[in-house]
Parts: C-alpha cells; sequence; structure tokens
C-alpha cells in the first residue's frame, strides 16, 4: 500500500469534532485529519509492518499517520536509536504516550532512553521517561524490586518541574508504581508525602497521586491493585 494512499484513507475517515479537539492539543490545523486513536488501530492491522512505508508516513507530517506508523514499525529490526531519534519530532503528549507505550518499551535497551531522558531539558523526552517506567511497570512481569525502587529515586529526583504535561506523567508513574502491590503501595505512599514537602510542583505531585494512592484495593482475578472508586473497586465491597 503506498503512502498516499493510505493517507487519502485517513482522510476519508475525518471527523471536524475530533479534529478539533487534536488542534486543541497543539497540532497544527495543517497537520491535522482528524481521525481518532482506536480507528487509526484499526487501520493498522489491515496493513502489512514495514519500516520503510512507516516512516514514510512519519514524514508526512500528519499526526494520525506519524500514530499510525507507530504500529507499523517492525520492533524485531528497528534499533532503540532509531526509534528514540523519533521523538525530536514529537509536539503532543499523546504522541509522546503512544510512541512510547506501543514501540519504544518493546525494543531492547528502552531503559537506556529513561536515563538519558529523565534529565532532558526537552518536555516530550522527559515526559518519555515517566511514560517507559509507567509501561515498563504495567507490563514487564519479570520487572525486579530494584528496578522499581530505582524509578521511585527518579520520580523523586527529577519531579521538580512545572510544565504540566511533565508532572502528570511523574504523578501517573508514582501512582502506577504503587498500584503494583501493597508492598510498592506503601514505597509510592512514603514517597508522596515526602514530596508534599517539596516544590510547587511535587506537592501537586503529590497530592494528586496520594487521591489514587491511599485507595486502591486488590481485586482476585487481577494482578495489580486497582482504584476502590472504579466499577470493579465498588463490586470487591458490595
Amino acid at each position: 500500500m503506498e503512502v498516499q494512499e493510505i493517507i487519502t484513507q485517513l482522510q476519508g475517515m475525518s471527523n471536524e469534532k475530533y479534529k478539533a479537539n487534536v488542534v486543541k492539543m497543539g497540532i497544527p490545523e495543517a497537520n491535522s485529519i482528524g481521525v481518532s486513536t482506536g480507528e487509526v488501530r484499526k487501520l493498522a492491522k489491515t496493513i502489512e509492518k514495514s519500516n520503510a512505508l512507516a516512516y514514510a508516513l512519519w514524514e508526512s507530517g500528519y499526526h494520525e499517520a506519524r500514530l499510525l506508523a507507530v504500529l507499523l514499525f517492525d520492533k524485531k529490526t528497528l534499533t532503540i536509536k532509531e526509534a528514540a531519534k523519533l521523538m525530536d519530532d514529537v509536539i503532543s503528549w499523546d504522541l509522546c504516550d503512544h510512541l512510547c507505550k506501543n514501540l519504544i518499551v518493546k525494543i531492547k535497551g528502552f531503559t537506556e532512553l529513561i536515563n538519558e531522558w529523565i534529565i532532558s531539558n526537552d518536555t516530550y523526552k522527559k515526559r518519555g521517561a515517566f511514560t517507559l517506567m509507567v509501561a515498563d511497570v504495567i507490563h514487564n512481569k519479570k520487572i525486579t524490586e530494584d528496578t522499581i525502587d530505582e524509578y521511585l529515586d527518579m520520580v523523586k529526583n527529577y519531579s521538580d518541574d512545572d510544565r504540566d504535561h511533565v508532572k502528570k506523567a511523574a504523578s501517573w508513574a508514582l501512582r502506577e508504581i504503587g498500584k503494583k502491590d501493597f508492598t510498592e503501595n506503601e514505597k509510592a505512599i512514603l514517597l508522596a508525602h515526602e514530596l508534599k514537602e517539596g516544590s510547587k510542583p511535587q506537592q501537586w505531585i503529590a497530592k494528586d497521586a496520594l487521591k489514587e494512592l491511599e485507595n486502591v484495593v486488590k481485586v482476585e482475578g487481577r494482578g495489580r491493585l486497582i482504584s476502590a472508586d472504579s466499577m470493579m473497586g465498588k463490586e470487591k465491597d458490595e
């Protein structure tokens, strides 16, 4: 399938209301087609993976084409260096998270990027570091306690950042670490209370995280803790 053919398909799926929402996120209107990520995922299932095609879609500049490209890269042949370079073009939190969760975290060596990006001045590289922590904690069944402790240290040491998209990602990482099990939950809560005595961004992160961390339950059949306010969490108490 040719790039222009795919872009034409995406344009045929365009929704003006969704396009307006994408533009609100900071994507230039000229680069937005207006297709939901769900629809992009459906389209990806009909196209064979190809790094050449994915790169061509990425270079088109269209936001939705880049979302699609992430799903079409071959994780077995793409290097972590090549995947990391894509972040240079990212200008929105949704593409940052999509790229990290669906591609980068699945490539060997991604933890090197956490160490590199956590000290970056670039908004989305730093957010990407926290997002990679989230993806690793949620999906890596073999993650070690030492690795989780390293992530907690990073949240502690690099969360003094008042950029909205960074501090929200730091809170997200702290919450997901704390939902792994009750041992990690206790550690995350202790760190959150420590952050409450820190800078204004850290105080915000602590308060945001504690709303969930102090209100989790274990539900049979679920590997991770969940919010007691969720539908499944409420059902547990019935």
